[in-house]
C-alpha cells in the first residue's frame, strides 16, 4: 500500500485514487454534496478551505486543503510512504 500525504498528517492510499480535481466546478460540487449526504465524504482540511477533491475508486471523496497541482506532484514525484 502506497500512502500519499493530503495535508496535516492525513494520508490516502495512492493506489485507490481515481482523480484529483478542483472543487470549483458545478459537477464536482454535486459529487461532494452527494458524498456528504451518503456519508462517503472524508474532510481532511482541518477547518481550512477545500482546495482539492480526491475521488477514490471505493466511492469515497476526500477533501483536502492542498492545491490539486501539489497533490498530483506528490503522487507522481514519489512523495509516497509505503
Amino acid at each position: 500500500m502506497r500512502l500519499v500525504n493530503v495535508g496535516f498528517g492525513n494520508t490516502v492510499n495512492a493506489d485507490r485514487i481515481v482523480a484529483v480535481v478542483s472543487p470549483e466546478a458545478a459537477p464536482v460540487k454535486r459529487i461532494v454534496q452527494t458524498a456528504k449526504d451518503s456519508g462517503a465524504a472524508i474532510d481532511a482540511t482541518c477547518g481550512r478551505k477545500t482546495r482539492s477533491v480526491i475521488v477514490c475508486d471505493s466511492g469515497h471523496v476526500v477533501l483536502s486543503a492542498l492545491q490539486p497541482d501539489t497533490l498530483s506532484g506528490k503522487i507522481t514525484e514519489g512523495d509516497i510512504h509505503e
